[in-house]
């Protein structure tokens, strides 16, 4: 079968069902690698695949979806080995059918040596010289190195069919935190690629939902839902949606223009044949848009007051305050209203710093929204929130009414601490910031996503590049580490120079010698010049606050023209002191 010839004529093309799930549940196979069953029982292989052709489906995936793993991981000899072994198994299973053959390409693990890209490529070659034409890239989470390898496969081989499908969480997004309108859209945007869709993690009800709307650019779209969502019985996982219910909901996604319709994981030959069933009286489709949801009335929208005065071009003072390390938050709202009286415009206040258990940032600044009318800017940290967490975090916020985030790496765990205290990490600030900009598109009242610059780093062009990327991923702004040395000043004129964001430069307030050297040598991303820590040696408390205002103001109008506002940090809860140098500014 020629794979587009046959669905330009706008007939369905059937795909196969899971592999791994039906070798799995084969006597004495349940913890076997799949793929190697194509060297150790290859019988066993094809007998799957044509059970999957006697159900109906004209198109069949080889055996080969670890692989790409397996090439990362330095296995590139045996990955082709067991490439080659699926090839001919799925030749033989075809043999004396029309059924076509995809060459099934699995996702590559994102920040190995090799990439992305040159796995798939290096798959494509073999999948080539076996005389493959359809490809299916399956099961990604990413679009990284699709747009290398759809202009690669396609010189060599312009009559080659290219099928990209990204497996997408039932809330819209994948596990790396992009969307699945977005990453569709920009994939069925590229001329190499001809069919866009999804596969694997929701099931058939959720992927109707997930497609409504979407823009294909004329291209074929497919779905390979998983036959519902699993349970656990006896020690063995599961799946139990059943195939009259997998068809109907098929025909659903056949109604809103799906061409390749499949199955992935806990879908057997059962549900396949009762989907080609089911299909054999569908009228041809033409393809296209997707239908689009009906319209929702869009919201009043309410004012960003950070956002809306820096955009104005005003200068702001941002202050930051560490959270209360109990329950006591008297003291945590005597410090703010204090800050207020100051008339500071925003407070932005830490996510757990340094990694210790702190009053969570994000409660913390809806309170102060809601009881005080003040504008916030908590930091959300990577750390110990996985994907879930972090939308339903952000998804609070919004619903509060509070308008910005800073988003930061955040620091990992002591080291002491590691053996009982596991740090979670789904993202870094990057990722965060794209997974907040495309949910932007889902809320009705978008963040405005602000990072922090390290003006501190040793090699500072690195952290430039950082924040480029992070620009591209949405960053509007940026919160700077404290000036407090002529490095970090020549680096901030830099990044005012380079960086489109707004900036709000960084001002901390050394107390004492002390606290000078502890900066220096315990606290990352910090670095306060010999020069002004000799200031303070031999200081008293009262003298060295006196100082520390006299040298912040300085330090202060020195950055005033290469930024848009200011980010006092304040050290030891010496709201007093912030409250001297907000002085010494409006003055």
């Amino acid at each position: 079968m020629n794979i587009r010839e046959h669905l330009q004529s706008g007939l369905p093309l059937v795909l196969d069902g899971a592999m791994g799930t039906v070798f799995a549940a084969l006597p004495r196979q349940s913890e076997a690698a799949c793929e190697n069953a194509n060297l150790d029982c290859p019988e066993q292989i094809i007998s799957i695949h044509k059970a999957y052709l006697a159900a109906g489906s004209n198109a069949i995936q080889t055996n080969t979806f670890s692989l790409s793993a397996a090439i990362c991981q330095g296995r590139g000899e045996e990955a082709q080995r067991l490439l080659i072994a699926g090839c001919q198994l799925a030749k033989e299973a075809t043999a004396g059918t029309d059924a076509a053959i995809f060459a099934d390409i699995g996702p590559a693990p994102l920040g190995m040596r090799v990439t992305p890209a040159q796995t798939f490529k290096q798959q494509m070659d073999w999948f080539l010289q076996q005389g493959l034409t359809g490809f299916l890239l399956e099961t990604l989470s990413s679009d990284e190195g699709i747009k290398e390898a759809a202009q690669y496969l396609k010189a060599q081989c312009p009559d080659a069919f290219l099928l990209v499908s990204y497996a997408v969480r039932p809330e819209g997004f994948t596990r790396e935190g992009l969307s699945c309108k977005g990453l569709l859209e920009r994939t069925a945007a590229l001329s190499q690629v001809d069919a866009v869709g999804i596969n694997c993690v929701s099931g058939p009800h959720h992927m109707l939902s997930l497609l409504k709307g979407i823009n294909l650019s004329g291209k074929y779209l497919s779905v390979m839902p998983n036959a519902g969502y699993p349970t656990v019985v006896g020690r063995r996982t599961v799946y139990q949606g059943t195939p009259e219910y997998f068809s109907e909901r098929m025909m659903q996604l056949r109604g809103i223009g799906a061409s390749i319709l499949g199955g992935c994981c806990g879908t057997t030959p059962e549900h396949i044949a009762a989907l080609a069933t089911a299909l054999q009286d569908a009228p041809a489709l033409s393809i296209g848009t997707i239908p689009s949801p009906e319209a929702e009335t869009q919201p009043v929208n309410h004012p960003n007051p950070i956002w809306d005065k820096l955009n104005a071009g005003q200068r702001i003072i941002a202050v930051e305050l560490d959270p209360p390390a109990d329950d006591r938050i008297d003291p945590f709202l005597s410090d703010v209203q204090t800050l207020m009286d100051a008339h500071v415009d925003a407070i932005t206040i830490a996510d757990c710093p340094i990694a210790r258990p702190r009053a969570d940032s994000s409660l913390l600044a809806c309170k102060l929204k809601r009881e005080l009318g003040m504008a916030v800017l908590p930091h959300m940290t990577c750390r110990d929130r996985n994907l879930n967490a972090t939308k339903a975090l952000l998804l609070g916020l919004a619903m509060e009414g509070v308008r910005n985030v800073l988003i930061v790496t955040g620091d990992p765990v002591p080291t002491e601490e590691r053996s009982s205290v596991k740090s979670v990490f789904n993202f870094n600030s990057r990722k965060l910031a794209a997974y907040i900009t495309e949910l932007n598109d889902q809320l009705a009242h978008p963040f405005r996503i602000f990072a922090a610059l390290n003006l501190n780093a040793v090699n500072f062009r690195v952290q430039l590049d950082l924040a480029r990327e992070k620009e591209a991923c949405g960053v509007s702004g940026f919160l700077t580490q404290p000036v407090l040395s002529k490095e970090a000043l020549e680096n901030l004129k830099m990044a005012r120079q380079e960086l489109q964001g707004k900036i709000l430069g960084g001002v901390f307030p050394i107390v004492s010698y002390r606290n000078a050297c502890f900066l220096n040598n315990e606290i990352a991303g910090m670095r306060v010049s010999p020069d002004i820590a000799e200031r303070y040696k031999g200081l008293e408390r009262d003298e060295a606050e006196k100082l520390a205002a006299e040298i912040s103001v300085h330090i202060a109008k020195e950055i005033e023209p290469y930024t848009d506002g200011w980010y006092l940090m304040t050290p030891f809860r010496r709201v007093g002191l912030i409250k001297e140098i907000v002085k010494g500014l409006k003055g």
